[in-house]
């Protein structure tokens, strides 16, 4: 027989992990543990040909937005998100880079000059480029362990026909110890096995096609693992992280800041920001979101979602009084950057003049 979880929402206290059918909000079922959500996403690989660097070796992690500049102005910019590099072959002239390139990547082919930045300084150029075919892999499951099935589910497992087993559009929610909202994850999947848990006699072990399914990266699985056990407590608990995982870390800020409920503080409030570790941008944004709403607090991850806290329902109600302490550490840093065209502007200032627009009295110290 298998265990049911009743289709409300007074389950979720019993897993950190809730699985849903997105499209009329039934619980699928509730467990503690899914194997399979950290793992190394698809990445596409390219190597660029006549690799002329501009300063330092492009090595290791290269950064999480770097921009493909054709000397064509009429094709723009491409995007490769969390890029890196792995070195240029022996006895070639070719440099080859990994990312995430499903949305702006670069073609499958170019030729033509293009020339490379990471959104704050030039990085090389290439006389032309192609992108290396993967042998195709078979995807690993998704698998929810010590799962208790919903009725829907339940029903679904016994009929065993593939259109029952197919789950179409579902959603993984994801809450932390304190049962707290944290993150989401959608995936179109099919139930390609079930079997009894070791983890209980009224559980299942549910896997999940994971061909749909975008991973968490191996690199921000400690990230997550902090923030399962619950938001930190106290200002600063990032700042010892390299950007790849401030941005993981921001990533997180974000999501958690998307489900869960906040009131904004009145008008006239005075706030004090740390700059010490504003270095890079995500402890930019870090810092303003600990600012404003406490340790792991979010007030925009970008100049356009900076804007959107200014005007309310992000615990900010303008006017209100802002003292950046240590602000010499981040002109330092963010005084200097490019836009995905390559053109040069001025981070800091644009944030300076986006929280004076919406309301902020600033004082720099």
């Amino acid at each position: 027989m298998i265990p049911t979880v009743h289709d409300d929402r007074d389950h979720r206290g019993q897993g950190r992990y809730t699985l849903t059918e997105t499209e009329h909000c039934h619980v699928w079922g509730v467990c503690a543990e899914v194997e399979g959500l950290f793992r190394e996403p698809g990445r596409g690989t390219y190597e660029l040909f006549g690799w002329a660097p501009e300063g330092a070796e492009v090595r290791d992690w290269v950064g999480s937005r770097v921009w493909l500049v054709p000397e064509d102005e009429a094709l723009g910019p491409w995007l490769l998100e969390d890029a890196e590099s792995l070195g240029q072959h022996p006895g070639t002239d070719g440099l080859v880079l990994t990312g995430l390139d499903d949305y702006e990547g670069p073609p499958e082919g170019h030729r033509g000059f293009v020339r490379l930045h990471d959104e704050h300084r030039w990085l090389g150029s290439c006389r032309e480029f192609a992108r290396i075919l993967p042998p195709e892999q078979v995807a690993p499951p998704l698998i929810a362990r010590g799962l208790a099935p919903s009725d829907q589910l339940r029903r679904a497992l016994m009929r065993g026909t593939r259109r029952a087993l197919d789950l179409e559009e579902a959603a993984l929610e994801i809450r932390d110890d304190r049962g707290e909202p944290l993150a989401e994850r959608l995936l179109w999947t099919t139930v390609s096995a079930w079997r009894p848990s070791a983890l209980g006699a009224d559980l299942i072990d549910l896997e999940l096609d994971g061909r749909l399914f975008t991973p968490v990266p191996e690199y921000a699985r400690p990230i997550w693992e902090r923030w399962l056990v619950g938001p930190p407590d106290t200002p600063g608990a990032w700042a010892g992280l390299d950007t790849r995982q401030r941005g993981a870390w921001l990533d997180l800020v974000r999501e958690r800041a998307c489900r869960c409920a906040r009131q904004d503080r009145p008008a006239g409030h005075a706030y004090e920001i740390d700059g010490r570790h504003i270095t890079d941008v995500p402890g930019l944004y870090l810092a303003l979101g600990e600012a404003v709403n406490g340790p792991g607090g979010y007030f925009g991850g970008c100049l356009a979602a900076l804007d959107d806290c200014l005007r309310g329902t992000f615990g900010y109600t303008a006017p209100a009084i802002l003292l950046w302490r240590d602000a010499a550490t981040a002109r330092e840093h963010l005084s200097h950057a490019l836009t995905p065209d390559g053109q040069p502007y001025d981070l800091l200032a644009e944030a300076l003049d986006a929280l004076a627009k919406g309301g902020m009295h600033l004082t720099l110290a």
